[in-house]
């Protein structure tokens, strides 16, 4: 090797230099900013400070705000309105003096007079659906908005307020100082949605069969929102699509429904014993022992029964939750229900479902299976659960809050189902249950930020769900050795970031605002972390630095630079490059062969040679000479031996090496190749390379990303091998979204038509 190393650096100088002093002078450019993809994030990041490190920890002025709730709700289940009354207590921790609160008033999205519909451009077809035009151009707007009946002080004092669509500004009656705290009421009303015709992230699934709903509520009250040291009030308004950004606090709900429904939903059920029945009781103890199989708690024969008659009498159930950022519940007497321990590292939690027997059998075998086998996953990559529950509920959407998430997945009516049926539901508990991390425990703004709690998620997501295929290999298909995941593996992102550049925006833009938004929050941001772990930084340690993040920013309000900071501080890996290139800019891989040179070695002079001996005063026949095939002499230095018989070598290898260090040298290498590989895609990635041998070995090399820094567009390696190459593959396991294969090979290879490869299969 030291040999090698030699020869190569000092042929490859002599040549550099000598064509560096026959070129003509350039025409002289002007100056330019640092453009390289490897400049530091100094530009695009916040400065540190006391209360967020350079690091990218809390800093010791670290402070949030807490809401805290007590409300009475009540379901009139005949008209499908909810009633609340709230007392707030706000706790102003900020250094800054509050005049006034911003309370979210996000129902109002479904308002009659709502500017939400207005916001998308909208046209005529040539033909539409008859039901669609009777939605279009016929139906009466939804009224869905909160009714507000008074805002008060705890005395019964009113207290001006103003609302500008979904936010409410509460006027104090004095401003609030550090640590003062501050309580009041707001009582309201307004009607569900049916969020199967109208859509939504809450609301109630009709069944016309027995004149039944399933409600799956949320957003159901006003809700404080977040003020912090980055922006102060974060009084965004909600549109429809972009999340929600709140404060963590305690919650004691009391929630009236009819006396026939099971309820459950964010927090400790306090009055169990009250609304449960002796049977309810002593199956729920047998729940909390059983760690192999759910427990029925209502089982579908029941839930069949109740569903069938409707009950005229009340039944509260109260709830009571700490530290949490939101709350939901879910309630309907069509409910089977059914629990399961998991047995964590440090505690042990309830894995619980709801559904009616419209999801059955499929439910039933797979929902708190998966979300037991979730908890688990997230637990590991992260933090053991904090929470004593995770809820999953049927419903025809996917939404998640703290404790509970509503997720689809029904069967033919018939009970049967597809394997797509099945991995969708199964996925999406996943993706739900698994956004009790990202974010209702690592709280980060989905206002702002979408990625930082969809797209992280679906990371953790793809992860949980390989590690489900490896625990439940019943749950596969014939034929199928891992979990089918959609999102995740690098290749299945390279349609969308080879797609038209006018159609993507980076993945740090608003949610609100970007396009092919599944695309943008949730696949990309996956796939990169995907490729930071698998392909730049290794498991141990992504994964060290992940649960660093995930522990530093728990019950805490990180930004995208916390996040990006952590992982580079608790990695010792510079990562600035691919930060930008992934989340700041829309750059797609493309990374392919471009040249390959073979060379053999000679010692006898040609005429380039004497000239360069000359130039640098060196004796001609001292020198090693690299001939490139197609060359004069190439064919004559091809079968000359070798680089081991150059008489210039023995004598090198006689004056400077002990018999004994000759004898731990490499074998000597008789192949000499010049690779140039180039990138017409502006992302920088790891130079992922196959080499395949003559005898039909193979090695893999992987050049860090760094070997772009000088060159963004070319990278040359010199092989010298004592084997013959003769195949080259760039990415041969499609780890880094490259956008065009066509180029990863050398020889070229010809790239079959989707047609051809139709007609192949067909074919066969």
């Amino acid at each position: 090797m030291k040999i090698l190393k030699y020869f190569l650096c000092a042929t490859m100088f002599i040549s550099a230099s000598a064509l560096a002093q026959n070129e003509i002078k350039p025409e002289r450019k002007p100056g330019h900013t640092n453009e390289n993809k490897f400049k530091q994030l100094y530009d695009e990041f916040s400065t540190p400070n006391m209360f967020r490190t350079g690091s990218g920890a809390p800093g010791p002025a670290y402070y949030q705000q807490q809401a805290d709730y007590k409300m009475d709700i009540e379901i009139d289940d005949e008209n499908a309105r909810l009633y609340g009354d709230e007392t707030i207590t706000y706790t102003n921790n900020s250094p800054d003096v509050l005049t006034y609160l911003w309370v979210q008033l996000d129902q109002n999205m479904r308002s009659r007079d709502s500017k939400t519909p207005l916001i998308n451009s909208t046209g005529i077809g040539p033909a539409t659906s008859s039901s669609r035009a009777v939605r279009s151009y016929l139906k009466e707007r939804f009224d869905g908005g909160f009714n507000i009946e008074h805002v008060k002080d705890v005395n019964g004092n009113d207290l001006p307020h103003m609302i500008n669509r979904t936010m409410m500004r509460v006027e104090l009656p004095k401003p609030m100082e550090t640590g003062d705290k501050f309580s009041f009421q707001i009582k309201w009303w307004y009607n569900i949605n049916d969020h199967v015709k109208d859509g939504g992230r809450s609301g109630y699934e009709y069944f016309e069969e027995n004149d039944n709903r399933i409600y799956v509520m949320a957003q159901f009250y006003p809700r404080m929102a977040v003020y912090n040291d980055v922006e102060g009030w974060q009084n965004s308004q909600f549109w429809g699509r972009d999340e929600f950004a709140l404060p963590f606090g305690d919650f004691d709900v009391n929630i009236t429904v009819p006396a026939d429904h099971i309820l459950d939903g964010t927090g400790y059920l306090t009055n169990r014993e009250e609304v449960f029945t002796k049977e309810m009781m002593k199956r729920y103890k047998k729940a909390k022992k059983s760690f192999d199989e759910p427990v029925m708690i209502v089982t579908e024969e029941e839930a069949r029964v109740t569903e069938k008659t409707k009950s005229s009498d009340k039944k509260t159930w109260k709830l009571s939750a700490q530290m949490v950022r939101d709350f939901g519940f879910a309630t309907s007497r069509k409910f089977i229900w059914d629990m399961m321990a998991v047995k964590l590292d440090s505690k042990e939690v309830m894995a619980v479902s709801m559904y009616s027997k419209e999801g059955n059998p499929l439910w039933e075998q797979w929902s708190t299976r998966t979300v037991a086998s979730t908890l688990k996953s997230y637990s590991r990559m992260t933090f053991d659960y904090p929470y004593h529950k995770a809820i999953s509920v049927h419903a025809p959407m996917g939404m998640e809050y703290p404790m509970i998430c509503y997720n689809f997945g029904r069967p033919n009516e018939d009970g049967t189902y597809s394997d797509r049926t099945k991995f969708g539901m199964i996925g999406v508990i996943i993706h739900e249950v698994g956004h009790n991390w990202f974010p209702m425990i690592i709280n980060s703004d989905e206002r702002q930020w979408t990625w930082m709690d969809e797209g992280l998620n679906t990371f953790v997501q793809y992860v949980a769900e390989q590690d489900f295929g490896e625990s439940n290999p019943s749950a596969l298909s014939p034929g199928q050795t891992k979990y089918p995941s959609r999102r995740g593996p690098a290749k299945n992102i390279v349609r969308y970031m080879g797609g038209d550049q006018d159609y993507i925006a980076p993945i740090m833009t608003k949610g609100l605002n970007t396009y092919q938004f599944g695309s943008n929050a949730y696949s990309k941001p996956a796939t990169g972390l995907n490729i930071l772990r698998e392909t730049v930084m290794g498991r141990d340690l992504f994964d060290y630095a992940f649960k660093e993040y995930a522990n530093r920013w728990k019950f805490k309000h990180p930004t995208p630079e916390d996040f990006f900071r952590t992982m580079e501080d608790a990695s010792a890996v510079d990562l600035d490059w691919f930060w930008r290139g992934w989340f700041y800019t829309t750059d797609y891989t493309d990374i392919g062969i471009k040249e390959v040179k073979r060379y053999a070695v000679t010692n006898t002079p040609n005429e380039e040679g004497k000239r360069l001996a000359e130039r640098y005063r060196m004796d001609s026949n001292s020198l090693v000479y690299f001939i490139e095939e197609g060359k004069e002499g190439y064919e004559t230095a091809k079968n000359s031996g070798g680089i081991n018989d150059l008489p210039t070598v023995k004598e090198y290898l006689m004056d400077n090496f002990t018999p004994e260090q000759r004898n731990e040298m490499k074998t000597p290498p008789k192949y000499f190749y010049e690779v140039t590989f180039d990138k017409p895609g502006g992302l920088v990635m790891p130079l992922i390379v196959e080499y395949t041998y003559a005898d039909d070995t193979k090695e893999r090399v992987t050049y860090p990303a760094q070997i772009w820094r000088l060159n963004d567009k070319e990278a040359r390696r010199a092989i010298a091998s004592d084997k013959e190459i003769v195949a080259i593959t760039v990415d041969p396991d499609l780890e880094t979204a490259d956008v065009d294969t066509s180029n990863n090979s050398w020889p070229r290879e010809v790239q079959q038509s989707d047609f051809d490869k139709f007609k192949n299969q067909i074919k066969n």
